[in-house]
Formats: C-alpha cells, sequence, structure tokens
C-alpha cells in the first residue's frame, strides 16, 4: 500500500527534474518569446533562442508559461539516450558507486536502488529507502551560468511542479572539497493527493557541470529524516568528470 502511494511523489519530483520543452515568455508590449532560459539574475532573465540569446527585463514579464514535459521537444542523440537508459551502478551494503556519473554516496544500510525508475538525462541515479517513504536522486547537467542563476532557474522548475512552494533555508557549504548551495523547501504534491513534502537540496558545481543531490520525504518525516539526508549529501565524492556530463556537450 505505502508504495502504490508514494511513487506518485517519486514522479512528481521527476517530472521537475527532466530537461522541458521551451518555455513561452509573454511580454508587456504582447510579445511572445519562445526560448530555454539560460540565466536569471535580479532584474533579467537571458533566454536562448533561435534567433540567438535575449536579455529580457524582469519587469517587462507578463508571464512564463511551461510546457507539460509531454510536449514535442527536440530528441536527444542517441548516444546521450545510450548513456542515459545504461547508467552504470552499484550498491555493496552502505557503499553506493555509479561508474557513469563518477561519483559515490555512503547510504543507510537498509537503502536500494530504485530500478524501477528509468533514468532520463540529466538523471543519474534514483535512491530509496527500502519502504519508499525517502527518496534520493542525483542529477547531473551542463550549464554555462552562475551557481545563483542555476539555483534560480531550479526555484522556477519547482514552482511550475508543486503547489505552495515555500523555501525554508539556504547556506553555503562545501562537499566534496568544492563551495556548493544547500537548501530546504517544502511544497504541495498535487499529483499525491495533495500530501506535504519537505525537501533538502545540494547544488555542487564542478567546472560547467553541475550535480544536483536532492533528498525528499513527506513532511511529518522529515524533521526526524533531516539528519540522515545530511549525512546521504555530505557523503557526495566524485573521482572525474562524469561521462554523461560529456556526452551531452553541444
Amino acid at each position: 500500500m505505502r508504495r502504490i502511494l508514494f511513487l506518485p511523489v517519486f514522479s512528481a519530483f521527476l517530472a521537475a527534474s527532466l530537461p522541458a520543452a521551451a518555455e513561452e515568455i509573454l511580454m508587456k508590449d504582447g510579445t511572445k518569446i519562445v526560448g530555454h532560459m539560460a540565466a536569471l539574475q535580479s532584474d533579467k532573465i537571458e533566454v536562448e533562442t533561435a534567433y540567438g540569446k535575449m536579455q529580457l527585463k524582469r519587469a517587462d514579464i507578463i508571464s512564463i508559461n511551461f510546457p507539460e514535459n509531454g510536449s514535442v521537444a527536440a530528441p536527444a542523440s542517441p548516444a546521450a539516450k545510450d548513456a542515459a537508459l545504461n547508467i552504470e551502478e552499484s550498491l555493496r551494503g552502505t557503499q553506493y558507486v555509479n561508474k557513469t556519473g563518477k561519483f559515490t554516496l555512503t547510504l543507510p544500510p537498509d537503502w536500494k536502488i530504485a530500478q524501477q525508475i528509468q533514468r532520463s538525462a540529466p538523471i543519474v541515479t534514483a535512491l530509496s529507502s527500502r519502504d519508499d517513504l525517502r527518496f534520493v536522486m542525483v542529477s547531473q547537467e551542463e550549464y554555462s551560468g552562475s551557481l545563483e542563476s542555476y539555483k534560480g532557474l531550479l526555484e522556477l522548475k519547482y514552482r511550475r511542479t508543486f503547489g505552495s512552494y515555500e523555501e525554508l533555508t539556504q547556506s553555503p557549504v562545501k562537499i566534496d572539497g568544492k563551495p556548493g548551495l544547500l537548501f530546504s523547501f517544502r511544497a504541495i504534491s498535487a499529483k499525491s493527493d495533495n500530501l506535504p513534502l519537505q525537501f533538502l537540496v545540494a547544488i555542487i558545481p564542478s567546472g560547467s557541470t553541475y550535480t544536483r543531490v536532492a533528498t525528499w520525504c513527506v513532511e511529518p518525516l522529515f524533521h526526524e529524516t533531516q539528519p540522515t539526508f545530511e549525512k546521504i549529501v555530505n557523503s557526495y565524492h566524485s573521482n572525474g568528470t562524469p561521462a554523461l556530463a560529456q556526452l551531452m556537450k553541444p
């Protein structure tokens, strides 16, 4: 019964992590711009369009429409698809190893690889507790902007996917010897009977590759689970340039 209830929670977060179709941005003068947001600043948004990069003043924007993930999008290259479908990973005891993403994690003794979830770039693994009540997802993607703008784009995705998004904390952090960002938020999953969820997310930049370690569970369990989530996040260790990130480069 629990598995039936909580797998939609995983699916909702999965939708927020998958590459989306181009955004439609409606301006005050009636212009509609279609493209992908590449950077976010306090007063401007940089958008990549078919005609090149554009900088838009946030004050001139009326709305940003995010098409559903089922919308038509440019297909990924065969190599990227193969890499996404053939993640080389293993879990022995508490030691998780991902040879495709070239990183390791230390998990609690009762955790497992969520084999029922098909990987799709930029996701390189999905893990869960034995009872499918607590989750970890690791994503890796190429991004040329700053850490702050990457986090801003994530926030836009989360607001699109979840209801009642509320950021709770944000602080700088050093993971695997690299300066990154750690933040937490709560949200409502409309796809799972309006379950309240709480997340702890770490962003770890390395060159032009951004690794995101996202953990979450239903809000009533978060307080007791937070120390476990923090240990998992801080155990992240990279041992090279991710193979999937290399394949995703233009």
